[in-house]
């Protein structure tokens, strides 16, 4: 008897977890960050990641200058770790 009793419930347990599911994918729906540039909107983490290769670029003038970089073993790691940093600083400083 509590075996039948377990299958009846089951479709109402699907149906719960699939409304809980339902709302949770809801929750994040928001207005997207933007910005009009010239007519056009742009998401916002382009230019945050715009800003993080720029500031990048000029960190990796100032440790070539320094005679920093030389201590930087692997620089194809370095760089775009340090870029991704700065992206997402940028991004959580300005638009969390």
């Amino acid at each position: 008897m509590s075996r039948k009793h377990n299958i009846s419930r089951a479709p109402r347990r699907v149906a719960a977890v699939a409304l809980s599911a339902a709302t949770m994918l809801l929750l994040g729906c928001s207005r997207a960050p933007t910005f009009n540039i010239l007519g056009s909107f742009f998401p916002a983490w382009i230019l945050c990641g715009l800003i993080g290769i720029v500031a990048t670029s000029i960190i990796r003038v100032f440790f070539v200058r320094w005679n920093f970089e030389k201590e930087l073993t692997p620089l194809l790691l370095v760089y775009p770790c340090l870029a991704a940093f700065i992206t997402f600083t940028c991004w959580l400083l300005f638009f969390r």
